[in-house]
C-alpha cells in the first residue's frame, strides 16, 4: 500500500500515516507525499487534527545552530501550472533566542512575486486559532532586520510591496503535524478558510544546511 490508498481509505487514523512515513526511506517519503493532490491534501489535514501539537522544533531541530536554515519541500494545491505547485519553505532560528522563526517561499515565482518572508510562531496566544494548527506560519510578520537571517536569502522585504501583496499580505498558513518529518498546512487569508493546501517535508541535516 503507498500514501495514497492509505490516505483514501475510509478508516485510516493519522497514527497509521505517521508510522507509515516514518517507516519510508527518505527518497520513498518524498515522492510520495509530494504526489498528493488537492482532495488527498484536504483529507489529510483533516485527519492530522488528531495528531499531537506540533512544535516549532519539527520545523528547525534543536541541534541546528541559529542563524542556519533547513528546508522544507513542498507541494501545494493552487490552481498553478504544474512546475509552480512546488516550492521549499525555508526556516531559521533568529539570534535573539525569541521563540518564533524566520522563514521565506523558495518557489519558481520567486522573481516576480518576491520571497514571501513570513515569521513561524506558536498559536497559544490566540485561543481562536490552535484548533486550527499549534504553529502559524504568518505572513502579517515578518523578520525586523536581516541580521539572523542566512546570508543566501534573497533581500528581505515586506509583503505589502509589490505583486506579492496579492499572494502572501494578510495571509496566514496553519500547520498541523503528519509524521517526524512532514506537516500540512491551510491558508487563511484574514480569519477565512481558501481550502487550499500544502505538504512539507523537512529535508535530512546532510541537505538542509
Amino acid at each position: 500500500m503507498e500514501l495514497s490508498e492509505l490516505v483514501d481509505a475510509d478508516a485510516t487514523s493519522i497514527d497509521q500515516v505517521a508510522s507509515y512515513l516514518d517507516g519510508c526511506d527518505a527518497q520513498r517519503r518524498e515522492r510520495e507525499v509530494l504526489a498528493l493532490d488537492r482532495k488527498r491534501q484536504r483529507k489529510l489535514f483533516e485527519l492530522a487534527s488528531a495528531a499531537p501539537p506540533l512544535e516549532l522544533s519539527h520545523f528547525v531541530p534543536g541541534d541546528v545552530e541559529r542563524g542556519q536554515q533547513v528546508r522544507h519541500r513542498g507541494r501545494n494545491t493552487l490552481p498553478l501550472p504544474g512546475k509552480h505547485r512546488y516550492f521549499e519553505k525555508r526556516f531559521c532560528l533568529p539570534h535573539d533566542g525569541s521563540e518564533r522563526l524566520f522563514g521565506y517561499n523558495e518557489a519558481p515565482s520567486k522573481g516576480m512575486l518576491g520571497p514571501g518572508y513570513f515569521v513561524a510562531h506558536s498559536t497559544a496566544q490566540e485561543p481562536s486559532w490552535t484548533p486550527r494548527g499549534a504553529v502559524v506560519v504568518n505572513y502579517l510578520r515578518v523578520p525586523e532586520t536581516a541580521d539572523s537571517l542566512p546570508p543566501q536569502w534573497p533581500r528581505l522585504v515586506p509583503n505589502t510591496r509589490g505583486l506579492q501583496r496579492f499572494v502572501y499580505h494578510g495571509t496566514r498558513d496553519f500547520m498541523r503535524r503528519v509524521s517526524s518529518h512532514v506537516s500540512i498546512g491551510a491558508a487563511y487569508k484574514g480569519e477565512k478558510a481558501l481550502d487550499h493546501y500544502f505538504v512539507l517535508i523537512r529535508e535530512p541535516s546532510s541537505r538542509a544546511l
